[in-house]
């Protein structure tokens, strides 16, 4: 099974702004779709949360809440204790790839414990105000396997970049 994270990060490592994004991409959101949808998806509960709830839990995906609080209840969703329970019950269904998409903890967490294989960035050409940050990316420890630009346009205010790494 491919351990994977999926994000969408600014050219300053923003990838969120009191619990929302800080842009507004369709077209990544098409990208994230396309990617994670008939996969398990790993978030952290305050990223699931900011979820808005007519869109909980993520259609056509198995949705599993990363969460201290053992009375967190996501309707339609998995609650566990761990990124590793999770990945336990992904690697139990037979998973091929498993999406980390969530947020700054948990990807801190699951980079600071080596566990992602494969980074799909969408990356964000400006430099935005926020406050989460996407955890460091060292350069040597990757592989570009892709890279596609897409310029800003009437439906998108930013420039940016899709782009698929490996670990070495």
């Amino acid at each position: 099974m491919i351990i994977s994270a999926i994000a969408a990060v600014s050219e300053n490592g923003i990838i969120g702004h009191q619990g929302d994004l800080p842009w507004s991409l369709p077209d990544d959101m098409a990208w994230f779709q396309r990617h994670t949808k008939g996969h398990h998806v790993i978030t952290g509960r305050k990223n699931y949360e900011s979820i808005p709830p007519k869109y909980r839990p993520l259609k056509d995906r198995v949705n599993l809440v990363v969460s201290r609080n053992n009375a967190f209840e996501a309707p339609g969703a998995t609650v566990v204790p761990s990124i590793e329970a999770a990945l336990g019950i992904a690697r139990a269904a037979g998973e091929s790839e498993v999406f980390v998409i969530g947020g700054g903890q948990i990807y801190e967490e699951a980079f600071a414990k080596s566990l992602v294989e494969r980074l799909y960035l969408t990356r964000v050409h400006s430099h935005l105000k926020g406050d989460t940050r996407f955890p460091e990316v060292a350069p040597a420890e990757w592989i570009e396997l892709s890279r596609l630009a897409h310029p800003a346009d009437e439906r998108h205010a930013h420039a940016f970049s899709f782009v698929i790494l490996e670990r070495r």
